[in-house]
Parts: structure tokens; C-alpha cells; sequence
């Protein structure tokens, strides 16, 4: 059995968007876009890992994969709920209308059509992928009410006695759109409302509304937003919104702000953990598979970002990362060496105007009043891909940093999460230079 300590990676081959985040039954379940037959997209499958700490991961290996007509090229994104004691998956089920020849995990020319379904599972551990499926949204044929082909990612969440369920989608492939449904029982569903808006870019994909003390806040991955010729046009974002729940009407109430300045985090989904806090952890993209850690896995590609807080600070939302991770380090170490046996590692500083930290090789400065990261020494030679990536302006001139370090990903905590700044990277040394407060590992 796989194993993951502090990020969750692929087990080997390919992970994309986390899905079905939920704590049930004493355990933390995440389960994962995944690919299992090579390092890159294809065909979607749901892998399945659980935890009991949000650190200490275990892969359980493929929860669902295509077994149906309206699901044969891919079981995509969704979530999880639990009702009456049972775990129920709601899943978008993906039918190529056209294959590509030559590559059958791809649709020719995107030819393919999108309709919702759901599974139920007794334990969160059994999945009957021929027997438990069904399909609860057909596929759209009215362009006023959604897109054919792109309306997915189901998510899903009990509301008063009733349920809700937020779809994103596009209007004509031009401008976002958000989709609501109702249901009495979590089974059948009917269409409500929907909220449409240039700034949710041309298709708005993983739409998440979570309910907290202070209102609701809108998560959401508008595609084509930062289009400047590099990867990774599609980016995560958030805003607080209200929402009416009888009549499923939502206004975000004040501009999208990124959930992760780095840039390369995507496809965010939230739950609550088992104190009744909101988390939210997302997928880290990496433009090129890592070589097997060692532990049988092979070559690998994907990575979930580390579970972060929602908290509203002074007005502000804020995303520090979970107590139990900073919990968990506790040995006093010197430098990076430790990576090397799969060791996270956590340094806290204090970064000033003109401050730089290096951390083998990646380096860390506050230029201007902005923390900027710039991996360009320990990105494997890449191009086409942002090598840098700037914070807001922080007007104190000064800011406390936790940063956390693994293999192939640093994130870096700004101001206990006012902002987070998060990096894939490759090759990273063993050496540090800078001033530190302090130097831990597991």
C-alpha cells in the first residue's frame, strides 16, 4: 500500500483535481482525478486515500472508473456526502462523441458530452461501479440552461433539511457561468438558478460554496483569465457571495482574488474537518512527471497542496495552514538534507525590504513590499511556465513567513495565510542562506 506523508501525490502516473473531500466515519477521505496507465491526462478514474490526521496519507487505490454508456471516457471531477450514515459520490460522467484514433483517452477535435451521476457507498471503502451507479443530470440540451459539453464538477451539500448542488459551466464557451440545482433528497435533482460573469473567464470549472460564521464564500477555477502566452491560463480563485438558498440566487460581493499567488495550484475543494473548520486543499500542477521516489511507485505526476484554514481575520480571508501539520514537525535540523529521506521540512523566518532567503536553490526575497519566489535554478530547465510569482503589497515593509519543503513543492505561508504563495519545483539542494527562527522536520 502507498503511502504519503504531508502531501498527497500520485501514487504513480497521474493526479489532477482533488475530489469527494470529506471526513466521515473517523477518517479524512480524499479522492483524486487519476490516470493510472501513465504520467499524463487521459481517461479519468477516482483514486482513493484516506488519513486519519490530514499528514499521514494511505492510497487505497481505484475507487471509481467508466463502466456505464453515459461514463465510458471518464469518471471527472465531483464530491462527497454523507447521508444516513451512507458515503454518496456525485461524479461528472463523460462520453467521447468522438475518440482520437490514435490516443482513445482523448476526443477528437473536444467532441464529448458531460452529464452528472452519483454512486453510494455503504462504507466509504466499497464501490459498486456496475450496480450502484446512476445518472442524475442528463446531459444538457438547452443552451440557455447549460452547455452540453462543458457543465461538470459537481458539488454538493446538505442545506437546512434540503440539498444543493453548484455545476460550472459556460455560456457558448465565451463567458463563465455557475449552475444551482435542488434536491429534497440528495437523489433526484432539479434545476434552480444560475450566475453568469466575464470575470469567471470563458468556462468556469470546480465551483465550491462554502457556508461559514460570516456568509458564504465562492470558490472557483475561471480557465483563461491570466492569458499571457504561459502555461497555465486557468487559475483558482475566491470571493465572498451571498446566497440565497430557496431560490439559489448568488452574487459574489466583492472581486475574485487568487487562492494561491504562485499560480500553479488548481481545482481547490473544501470540507470540514472533524473540529468543524472549513479546509480547502487543491492540486499542485507540474509540467513534467518526478522519477520514482524509490518505494515502487515509478514516475509520477501530481501533487495535492497542504490543507489550509479558512478564516476571516479583520474582514479578510485567510488561508493558514492546518494545525495538525505544524504540529507534526518537531526535530531541530540545520538544512535540507533531510528531503532527501522524504523528510518535510518547515522553516520560520521574518522577511524585511531587501531580505532573500535561498533554499537550495530556490529563492525567496521581499522587493518593493511583495514576497516574491522565483524558482528559476530548480525548474529542470523549463520553459513556457511562470519562474516567478509575486504576493499583493505588504505596506508593514516587513512579514513572517512559514514555509514549508518538500521534494517538489515549497509553499510559503505569508502573515499566518493573509497570503499564500505556493511552487512546484525540481532538483532543489540541501542548502539554506538567510536568517531563520527556526528549522524543523517530522
Amino acid at each position: 500500500m502507498t503511502e504519503d506523508i504531508l502531501h498527497l501525490r500520485a501514487p504513480g502516473n497521474w493526479i489532477n483535481d482533488p475530489n469527494g473531500f470529506i471526513y466521515y466515519k473517523g477518517e479524512y477521505h480524499l479522492f483524486y482525478q487519476h490516470f493510472p496507465y501513465a504520467p499524463r491526462w487521459g481517461t479519468m478514474h477516482w483514486g482513493h486515500a484516506v488519513s486519519r490526521d490530514l499528514v499521514h496519507w494511505k492510497h487505497l487505490g481505484v475507487a471509481l472508473f467508466p463502466t456505464k454508456d453515459y461514463d465510458q471516457d471518464g469518471v471527472f471531477s465531483g464530491s462527497a456526502l454523507e447521508l444516513d450514515g451512507r458515503m454518496h459520490l456525485y461524479y461528472s460522467a463523460v462520453r467521447y462523441t468522438q475518440p482520437k484514433p490514435e490516443d482513445i483517452h482523448i476526443a477528437e477535435g473536444d467532441r464529448f458530452e458531460t452529464s452528472q451521476a452519483m454512486v453510494v457507498s455503504p462504507d466509504g471503502r466499497h464501490f459498486d461501479n456496475w450496480t450502484d451507479k446512476r445518472q442524475i443530470i442528463p446531459v444538457i440540451t438547452d443552451p440557455e440552461q447549460g452547455d452540453r459539453k462543458d457543465t461538470r464538477d459537481p458539488k454538493v451539500w446538505k442545506e437546512g433539511s434540503s440539498y444543493r448542488m453548484v455545476l460550472g459551466s459556460t455560456c457558448g464557451g465565451t463567458m463563465g457561468r455557475v449552475l444551482f440545482y435542488r434536491s429534497e433528497d440528495g437523489l433526484t435533482w432539479t434545476y434552480a438558478n444560475q450566475y453568469a460573469a466575464p470575470e469567471l473567464g470563458r468556462i468556469l470549472e470546480c465551483p465550491d460554496l462554502a457556508k461559514l460564521e460570516e456568509g458564504y464564500l465562492f470558490f472557483g477555477s475561471p480557465m483563461g483569465i491570466t492569458a499571457d502566452g504561459l502555461a497555465y491560463s486557468d487559475q483558482a480563485m475566491y470571493a465572498r457571495a451571498e446566497f440565497e438558498s430557496e431560490s439559489c440566487r448568488m452574487t459574489l460581493t466583492e472581486p475574485l482574488s487568487f487562492l494561491d499567488y504562485g499560480l500553479d495550484l488548481y481545482a481547490p475543494q473544501s470540507t470540514l474537518d472533524e473540529a468543524g473548520r472549513r479546509v480547502v486543499v487543491g492540486w499542485m500542477r507540474m509540467p513534467q512527471p518526478a522519477p520514482d521516489f524509490g518505494d515502487g511507485r515509478g514516475p509520477w505526476n501530481g501533487t495535492m497542496s497542504l490543507p489550509r484554514v479558512v478564516e476571516v481575520r479583520e474582514g479578510r480571508v485567510c488561508f493558514p495552514v492546518h494545525p495538525n501539520v505544524s504540529a507534526c514537525f518537531t526535530k531541530l535540523v540545520s538544512d535540507l538534507s533531510s528531503l532527501a529521506d522524504h523528510r518535510p521540512v518547515r522553516l520560520q523566518t521574518t522577511l524585511r525590504e531587501g531580505d532573500s532567503l535561498n533554499l537550495g536553490g530556490y529563492r525567496i526575497r521581499m522587493r518593493d513590499g511583495q514576497v516574491e519566489g522565483d524558482r528559476s535554478d530548480v525548474f529542470a530547465g523549463l520553459s513556457q511556465v511562470r519562474l516567478t510569482a509575486r504576493s499583493p503589497r505588504l505596506p508593514e515593509g516587513s512579514c513572517r513567513l512559514d514555509i514549508f519543503v518538500d521534494q517538489n513543492l515549497i509553499e510559503i505561508f505569508i502573515n499566518e495565510g493573509q497570503y499564500v504563495l505556493s511552487h512546484v519545483v525540481y532538483d532543489l539542494g540541501s542548502q539554506l542562506e538567510g536568517r531563520f527562527n527556526a528549522i524543523h522536520t517530522l
